[in-house]
């Protein structure tokens, strides 16, 4: 059993650092915190070959180690997937400042008037395994918001990840906002001990393996926001166009197969499954997709068995479960059974039918006629994202900049006591006032 340990003098300490770094960036404002987002940018620019270099390094370790294809192809980042992660710094640089926006303006008494503003949460601690541009999207995200950012990479990524932070903080270094407000944990020592650092941290999200997120929510006090499997479902109605539902599903399942969007089970409707898996099953071979199916899909062309445990597996690989459903509530039924509340995705022409779906499927992203593909921060025009949540309460989703904001109520008054709208000699009037 894994035991956490008691954070040492030396963690406490740039723990520390960052919670203090992280009060003065939550004073800074809009154009300060967007410029160090460019020379954030810049810096990573100016050093993209040792970053390339270095990712070449914990690619060639990894693959002696034999680390699995899915997390080797989320290990990769080339010269093009830097590039574009740059792109995402300066995306994230130019959106709109989330801190200071007031949601509520009410004049609760002649004098004493009421505002919830909002402002940044404070410090979060990221735990991810073998995503080094999770590094510039986490960080990005915190700086853009007025959070400081604790961050613990996968020691795949050990070399990649130490780079990015380096550039990352060598930009900091040149604007008005502190290199303090960053720091990298290389150990699993540290990450363990992350989890003790309520009162220094004050949101932790993991981004990892069931396993990871679960082990991080049994053993600590910090409040954890975060997704553990990625079980994606599409479901082809019986009245989908045959054609759409084959282009999308071959999407949803092969563009990226190793992201948590990407979908693990295909629910066909017994009506349109004959027509629909004639030309799938050969599309989705021709594609590299191995495809395991209940009964009735396998007499339909399926060449696999599927087993109870498939149904609940996140393969991120090409490898895709299939099932013959009689109705859509079956569909429903199984996706409530088996999904992970994730992003789940219809194909019909019948927009009643779509609508039910939307409405009725309990998950993060219910799409109608479009790849699960979608569900992820920057396609949403967030910039980027720190996770996906997929739990019930906000933030829920891609979580971008305003999932690393709160509120504050702000009350300003002129000697006004509660005494006195007590005793009945004052009332409130509770008036609101323009935004």
């Amino acid at each position: 059993m894994t035991t956490v340990p008691e954070p040492s003098a030396e963690l406490l300490q740039r723990a520390a650092a960052v919670r203090l770094a992280a009060v003065d960036l939550g004073q800074t404002d809009d154009g300060q915190r967007a410029a160090a987002l460019q020379a954030m940018a810049d810096a990573l620019d100016e050093r993209a070959a040792a970053i390339v270099a270095a990712n070449r390094e914990d690619l060639e370790r990894s693959a002696a180690e034999g680390l699995a294809p899915a997390l080797m192809a989320r290990l990769k980042l080339d010269a093009t997937k830097l590039a574009g992660a740059i792109e995402g710094v300066r995306k994230v640089a130019a959106l709109e400042d989330p801190l200071g926006r007031r949601q509520l303006h009410r004049e609760l008494d002649q004098g004493l008037v009421l505002e919830r503003i909002t402002v940044p949460l404070g410090v979060v601690g990221v735990i991810f395994e073998a995503r080094p541009d999770a590094v510039m999207q986490i960080a990005s995200l915190a700086i853009r918001s007025g959070n400081g950012a604790i961050l613990k990479g996968g020691s795949e990524a050990r070399c990649t990840n130490e780079a990015v932070m380096e550039a990352l903080k060598h930009g900091l270094s040149s604007s008005d906002v502190s290199a303090d407000a960053l720091t990298l944990l290389t150990t699993r020592q540290e990450s363990l001990a992350l989890l003790r650092l309520d009162g220094l941290v004050d949101l932790i999200i993991p981004r990892g393996s069931n396993e990871l997120v679960r082990f991080i929510q049994d053993n600590t006090r910090i409040p954890v926001l975060g997704h553990a499997d990625g079980i994606c479902h599409l479901y082809v109605d019986a009245a989908a166009d045959v054609a759409q539902a084959l282009r999308v599903a071959i999407d949803s399942k092969t563009q990226y197969p190793a992201a948590c969007n990407a979908i693990e089970t295909l629910l066909v409707h017994e009506a349109i499954a004959p027509a629909f898996l004639a030309e799938a099953v050969p599309a989705f071979r021709d594609a590299g997709v191995t495809l395991r199916g209940d009964a009735a899909s396998q007499a339909l062309g399926v060449g696999a068995a599927a087993s109870e445990e498939d149904w609940r597996t996140e393969y991120l690989d090409l490898v895709l479960a299939v099932r013959v459903v009689p109705d859509m509530d079956s569909a429903m039924e199984h996706i409530r059974r088996f999904g992970s509340r994730h992003t789940e995705a219809i194909v019909t022409g019948d927009a009643a039918v779509a609508d039910r779906f939307l409405a009725a499927v309990d998950s993060s992203g219910v799409y109608h006629n479009c790849s699960t593909r979608f569900a992820d921060g920057f396609r949403y025009g967030f910039g980027a994202e720190v996770g996906i949540s997929t739990q019930t309460l906000p933030p829920r989703g891609p979580v971008g900049l305003e999932g690393l904001v709160t509120y504050r109520y702000r009350l300003r008054g002129d000697g006004h006591i509660a005494a006195d709208f007590s005793s009945g000699a004052r009332q409130f009037s509770h008036s609101d006032l323009p935004l």
